[in-house]
């Protein structure tokens, strides 16, 4: 079992609309709702692909309850809590392709919830072949959460996949998790560096084992003990990428768990990004691009890491 940690579960609400003006009414062509936050996503792409997975973090109010009974093909391990778990709205002009985001915080997390979650945490991580720590932290949660969530999961052997930016990712870092997958404005942050391969090493240094940098159309860049690599799809591609870095990350946890060498799980995690940017749904892969994708992604060595 690959257990997901989604803190600030979301419903994600996509519109289409034919083209996206400001300070204009808009004639919406499409919605479509799912249950979302980086970690409930990354949790549905695990399950296509095969494996079991269980989601755990908060969900609560009428929006947790939608979540809840939207969750297919995992199991479900999401923790109560008393306000309603946040939405994200998605507005997809439909002429550019172009998504412009509006995401609601989340709900505030009372010290008896959060004690319960820990408890359910460490109950699930005993049985887990991997952990994905996913997204941002609602209110109420400790800034340093993501750091002890993978001491937790050290600890018990499990190995750690974490994803987030800004604070918790700098604290969660300190803790040593196997893989963090930062964006590149995350990775810039962090490090203070926007030349990539730098500035992963540089994350390298600071804690993690291994880092992976999303690049955007560009792929990805990553560093471990054994080497530094480049991975880019074969042609940029236009399309949706709500939920690309997402697709990645479950690319990277599975083919971990399976045993794969760094190459080939830069080449599932690229082409389950760009399945994503082309699928006519915000968040889901396109199975017929991605099978098709990956024997196409260029992986090249760039060093030998010290």
């Amino acid at each position: 079992m690959i257990l997901t940690v989604t803190l600030n579960a979301a419903l994600d609400i996509t519109y289409r609309v034919p083209a996206l003006r400001p300070h204009a009414a808009h004639r919406v062509t499409d919605v479509t709702e799912r249950p979302g936050g980086k970690g409930l996503n990354v949790g549905r792409v695990l399950a296509a692909l095969g494996h079991d997975v269980t989601v755990t973090g908060f969900a609560g109010g009428g929006t947790g309850r939608l979540i809840r009974e939207r969750l297919t093909g995992v199991e479900d391990a999401l923790v109560p809590v008393a306000g309603p778990s946040r939405r994200t709205v998605a507005v997809v002009d439909a002429r550019t392709g172009d998504t412009t985001q509006l995401n609601e915080p989340g709900p505030l997390v009372g010290a008896a919830e959060w004690a319960e979650f820990l408890g359910v945490y460490g109950e699930l991580v005993a049985g887990a072949e991997a952990v994905a720590l996913c997204g941002s932290l609602p209110p109420g949660v400790p800034v340093g959460a993501y750091a002890g969530l993978v001491r937790t999961a050290r600890a018990a052997g499990v190995p750690v996949l974490l994803d987030t930016g800004g604070e918790p990712l700098r604290r969660g870092v300190a803790a040593r998790p196997d893989i963090i997958k930062p964006n590149s404005g995350e990775l810039a942050e962090l490090t203070g560096s926007h030349e990539p391969l730098k500035a992963t090493q540089d994350a390298r240094r600071r804690g993690a084992r291994a880092v992976v940098a999303s690049l955007g159309a560009e792929g990805l860049v990553a560093v471990a003990d054994k080497g530094r690599w480049r991975a880019a799809p074969p042609a940029r591609l236009r399309g949706n990428p709500t939920g690309a870095g997402d697709s990645a990350s479950a690319g990277l946890l599975s083919a971990l768990v399976e045993g794969l060498p760094w190459p080939a799980r830069l080449s599932r995690a690229v082409a389950l990004a760009t399945a994503t940017v082309l699928s006519p749904t915000a968040g889901d892969f396109d199975r017929t691009s991605y099978e098709e994708l990956l024997g196409r992604v260029a992986v090249t060595t760039e060093v030998t890491a010290a």
